[in-house]
């Protein structure tokens, strides 16, 4: 079993409202490839261009958490700016995936777009806490 760490930095809690954001991204895509009910061709185009987007979700939130666990004094710029990028495009993939299901109707319509939507909360929760490390005065206490 994996050992829960309390967050004690605001470094801590980005990192894990990342982590968050991750574990959801790969649970709807998940879900997504199990969708086989898709009924339309606009439908099945729709479940498929999202399958991809979330996928893409999922690489560029792995790559923010990796960042943000290597941050160092020197390149801390770069790196935030790195990490806000690939949090914003991760955004930019949900609200995306759900663009392509704006003149479907159907009941994977509405299961899906619950489930992008509580993702896109929790990728926002992590881009606010991402921000907010990087406006904090005189570099953060970085830590290991």
């Amino acid at each position: 079993m994996k050992e829960i760490r309390p967050a004690n930095t605001p470094r801590d809690l980005a990192q894990a409202a990342v982590k968050v954001s991750i574990a959801r991204a790969r649970r709807v895509s998940k879900y997504l490839d199990t969708l086989s009910g898709a009924k339309t061709k606009r439908e099945r185009v729709a479940l498929s261009d999202c399958v991809e987007q979330m996928y893409d979700s999922v690489d560029e939130l792995s790559r923010t958490l990796g960042e943000l666990k290597h941050l160092r004094e020197e390149t801390f710029r770069w790196q935030m700016s790195n990490a806000q990028t690939w949090v914003s495009a991760a955004l930019t993939n949900e609200d995306t995936c759900l663009d392509g299901f704006h003149e479907v109707e159907s009941e994977v319509k509405d299961g899906v777009k619950r489930k992008i939507t509580n993702v896109a909360r929790v990728t926002s929760n992590a881009l606010y806490l991402i921000n907010r490390l990087d406006e904090s005065r005189g570099r953060p206490k970085l830590g290991h």
